[in-house]
């Protein structure tokens, strides 16, 4: 099967100079979502037709089982499937898609590809309370036999209810034929792809449709009001999913996955967490209000939050706390360790039973290059200390609080460094004098 991916639009009412298929859902341009869905379609060959932001949109979705064509002047969908033809395998069908469709699925697809023939097309269409803006399917004895844009159609077709969508799938040889011969004498100017229906249907096709089962499959984005109606249809998916696998979320509203989120039994998800990459969450953790957590692995039983942000490359082993407004980067964390608060460990190794006081900071970075701080099993680490990497606190040591480590701590030692408090007798706080 071939895919044709139509994603050439302006977008002007996005008020942005970012292309209108790189704005994201959950984190990813729409259009990576559209080529995803198609991958998992088995697809032969995606040829993305593009236009608007040219090199950008190329540069952005580059991979090696994605073609691309380019449409300019953008002359209508039938003119965009044109310039898609020298990339397909004319033996296979054709599936036409939408980049700034994000959120369509694959088993609504392989529903529509199931009823095609190898000699005639067939569509999705979706029947709406209110399909104004949407061209109509029009039917006779219940049969498709073509479609009208609204801009084109009489009273009674406007008063149609069942919608075209765009998507549909024909035999690419039908298409070559088809294509080329498309005319624009209508509202618009443009080369319809909907035509080739009417064509079809002229040549003694039947043309079957199939209807998604939820209407926001088909919704497309052409605005950031849309952008984010369909963020959020899509959150609630997932959050749908996630409580379907058992994990608890104190409010499935209000949670964003920007990646691959997966988690153990028992996982509790308090509310305005962000997942971000691909995080693992396993049994019995949880995760309170108002965290970050990006590329991570929290391990079993863990508590995290609220407030707490996990970066790229953190590893937490079983039952460690992670309090709030405690930063973690590129380390790991072992069993039953704790920094409640106020703390940034970052390019660390941390054993187990360690505490991490408030305050604490890895100071991992030179200016120009980062280095490690190892953290022993059983130390105590007292508030307000700096550990200045490369450095190694030893077994069951004691840094005194407000201490500076710039050289290893011995194991099983308390190790501080502070000036020595002193009072000063008599002293008298400064006054401002006052004006003559």
């Amino acid at each position: 099967m071939n895919v044709v991916i139509l994603a050439a639009g302006k977008g002007k009412r996005m008020r942005s100079d970012l292309p209108k298929v790189l704005h994201p859902i959950a984190g990813k341009p729409m259009l990576a979502h559209v080529v995803d869905t198609a991958r998992k379609l088995g697809a032969a060959r995606i040829c993305v037709v593009y236009g608007h932001g040219g090199e950008q949109v190329r540069e952005a979705l580059a991979a090696d089982d994605v073609v691309w064509a380019k449409q300019e002047p953008q002359l209508g969908t039938g003119h965009a499937v044109l310039q898609a033809l020298p990339h397909l395998d004319p033996a296979a069908p054709t599936l036409v898609l939408y980049g700034d469709v994000p959120l369509i699925r694959a088993e609504t697809l392989a529903r529509l590809i199931k009823v095609s023939r190898s000699d005639t097309p067939a569509l999705l269409t979706v029947r709406l309370p209110n399909p104004h803006g949407y061209g109509r399917i029009v039917r006779a004895d219940g049969k498709v036999t073509r479609i009208v844009e609204e801009k084109d159609a009489d009273d009674a077709e406007r008063a149609i209810d069942e919608v075209n969508t765009g998507i549909l799938i024909a035999p690419t040889a039908a298409l070559v034929r088809w294509l080329p011969g498309l005319g624009n004498n209508n509202a618009q100017g443009e080369y319809y792809l909907t035509d080739v229906v009417g064509l079809a249907v002229g040549e003694g096709m039947v043309v079957e449709a199939v209807h998604p089962d939820h209407a926001w499959e088909v919704e497309g984005i052409n605005s950031k009001a849309q952008l984010a109606a369909l963020e959020r249809i899509h959150q609630r998916n997932i959050a749908e999913r996630l409580m379907d696998e058992g994990v608890t979320l104190a409010d499935p509203n209000r949670i964003d996955v920007r990646g691959e989120l997966t988690c153990g039994h028992d996982v509790f998800i308090d509310v305005n967490c962000v997942f971000e990459g691909k995080v693992t969450i396993a049994d019995g953790a949880r995760i309170l209000p108002n965290c970050v957590i990006h590329d991570a692995v929290v391990g079993p039983k863990c508590i995290v939050g609220p407030f707490a942000r996990l970066r790229p490359g953190t590893v937490l082993g079983t039952d460690v706390h992670i309090g709030n407004f405690v930063e973690v980067k590129n380390s790991s964390v072992a069993a039953h360790s704790k920094a409640n608060h106020l703390a940034y460990v970052g390019d660390a190794t941390v054993g187990s039973r360690v505490n991490i006081g408030a305050g604490t900071i890895t100071c991992n970075y030179d200016g120009a290059n980062k280095f490690r701080t190892v953290i022993e099993d059983d130390v105590f680490i007292g508030s307000d200390t700096q550990l200045v990497a490369p450095v190694t606190v030893g077994k069951g040591a004691t840094l005194g609080a407000g201490t500076t480590l710039t050289s290893n701590a011995p194991p099983g030692e308390l190790t501080l460094s502070r000036a020595r408090q002193a009072t000063i007798p008599g002293w008298v706080r400064p006054v401002k004098k006052k004006k003559d």
